[in-house]
């Protein structure tokens, strides 16, 4: 099961992260996500574990934990597909040349 971690102290590594799941089984994955531009933790990441029950488990115990002072939100992480489209278009009015009154 890939579990999405969000809300993360900017000084958790991929090592943090997979210490965090290990008590609760097999952490196949730890992947805080970084910034393209900076390298900076962009305050998220990502664990895979092996076994669903085990990850049930760890989402139920450490979701609202405080790690470094912060409270972490921690859930199961929805393929892309599931998540809403980010629309892009504006909206909005503007000037149209096309409103010609004669």
């Amino acid at each position: 099961m890939n579990i999405f971690v969000s809300n993360l102290s900017f000084n958790v590594q991929d090592e943090d992260l997979r210490e965090f799941f290990t008590p609760y089984g097999d952490v196949t994955s730890a992947k805080i996500i970084n910034d393209r531009e900076t390298g900076r933790s962009r305050g998220f990441g990502f664990v895979e574990m092996s076994d669903d029950e085990a990850a049930r488990k760890a989402i139920a115990e450490l979701d609202q934990a405080t790690v470094e002072g912060r409270t972490i939100k921690v859930t199961e992480a929805k393929p892309r597909e599931d998540r809403p489209a980010r629309s892009f278009n504006g909206g909005g009015g503007g000037y149209n040349r096309n409103n010609n009154r004669w």
